[in-house]
């Protein structure tokens, strides 16, 4: 058996120092397969908690270590402060692996710091703000905005939830094999797991992972004739909306997720139309031809860190303009779209008002022949002034927001 810290390592090695999205770090990165459910865990668990971890880091080191060390100790940190690991135990693997990787000039530290650390003398920041993004591992710009647009809730909506697998079924039957450890949701064949392990019913399309989130958007849009999902990758939407929508078109920016796409349809069976190509150049060719389309626009993600945790190194509060900007860039592309009388949905994973009603508002200035419908969800939600908010407290982790424009006239 490998040492324990190699795996996790390895993977975390390619987020933080070659810039890897954590899901594509763990697909390309060989490991120990027996163990793999615990280096997925222990990954996630870092990134989850990165913010608190460089914190001990800081509190006990005179100097900050290089990044081969200092993945070494948050992994190690991790272990103890989340996991209950052995002190011994996890100090001995870290300076065994160190001196595996060349770094055995850092063991002695390795040793002295893991020995040495108490988080019972940790002295967190006593501004709010500051304590909340160390305690709950999130960038200081996401905090004071989450605490200026919530108030007392903002430290529910900061706490990490207990992850849930949710899994979507193809028909009441189809679930009815996997009721041992099932939750209820409040949509038809979604349920929620503390644990669940992909068979080979997923490559039957009997089931397939779809968040809470993607089916709450998909809940508010009505049946039609012809939609289009404008940023359809990787598909889930797309699919579960061909369901009450005869004819799906997808349109997906990149070949290789567009590829995704036609592969998730074939795997669940539904007939799908991709389109490679960018929502935000609009084509005259597709004016007036859906009577419904579908803008999940590219966004923070910051509603979804639970699930995605390493969206707090690549999100940062300089990108917010570039993609409120292509947010507008998409509608403006697309609204010409919609048909007079059709509808114009748009959904984003974030819980920043500029990135949701701050968007939606800009584009309703300029758009005057589109207006804001009401939406009722059964996903618990805040209503906003042209949409509803899902918040992840209260909304099964999930943090989303989804809006429904009218085209009431030409």
């Amino acid at each position: 058996m490998t040492n324990p810290l190699y795996d996790p390592y390895a993977v975390l090695q390619k987020v933080y120092g070659g810039g890897a999205f954590l899901k594509q770090a763990l697909a390309d990165t060989p490991m120990e397969e027996l163990n793999r459910a615990r280096t997925v865990k222990i990954c996630y668990g870092v990134l989850e908690n990165d913010l608190y971890l460089d914190f001990c880091i800081r509190s006990f080191a005179p100097k900050n270590p290089k990044l081969p060390v200092r993945i070494l100790l948050k992994i190690s940190l991790y272990l103890l402060l989340f996991l209950q690991k052995q002190k011994y135990m996890v100090t001995d693997n870290a300076v065994t692996l160190a001196k595996k990787l060349g770094k055995g000039g850092a063991a002695g530290f390795l040793n002295a710091f893991l020995r040495n650390f108490d988080a019972g003398k940790l002295n967190f920041p006593q501004d709010k703000a500051e304590r909340l993004s160390v305690q709950y591992s999130v960038p200081l710009f996401a905090v004071k905005r989450i605490l200026a647009q919530y108030g007392e809730e903002a430290e529910s909506i900061l706490t990490h939830a207990p992850a849930r697998t949710f899994v979507r079924f193809a028909s009441a039957q189809a679930a009815q094999k996997y009721a041992e450890g099932a939750e209820k949701t409040p949509f038809e064949n979604l349920f929620s797991y503390a644990r669940f392990r992909r068979d080979e019913g997923y490559d039957k399309g009997e089931y397939t992972f779809q968040s809470v989130g993607s089916v709450a958007i998909c809940s508010v849009v009505e049946p039609c004739e012809n939609l289009l999902d404008a940023c359809a990758a990787p598909g889930g939407k797309s699919v579960l909306l061909s369901q009450k929508c005869k004819h799906v078109t997808a349109f997906e920016l990149h070949e290789h997720r567009a590829q995704l796409i036609c592969a998730y349809a074939e795997r669940m069976g539904a007939e799908i139309k991709v389109v490679c190509r960018d929502s935000s150049v609009h084509e005259e060719k597709y004016d007036a031809a859906f009577d419904a389309v579908l803008v999940d626009a590219p966004c923070s993600g910051y509603g979804v860190i639970g699930e995605n945790p390493d969206v707090k190194f690549f999100r940062k509060e300089e990108s917010l303009a570039q993609l409120t900007k292509t947010q507008r860039a998409i509608l403006a592309a697309c609204a010409p779209y919609v048909r007079a009388g059709g509808a114009l949905y748009y959904s984003s994973c974030s819980l920043f008002e500029e990135e949701n009603d701050g968007t939606v508002g800009a584009f309703l200035a300029e758009h005057p022949q589109f207006a804001a419908q009401e939406l009722s969800c059964p996903l618990a939600h805040e209503r906003t002034k042209f949409g509803l908010q899902f918040l992840p407290h209260v909304s099964l982790g999930a943090g989303f927001y989804v809006c429904k424009l009218k085209k009431v006239s030409p």
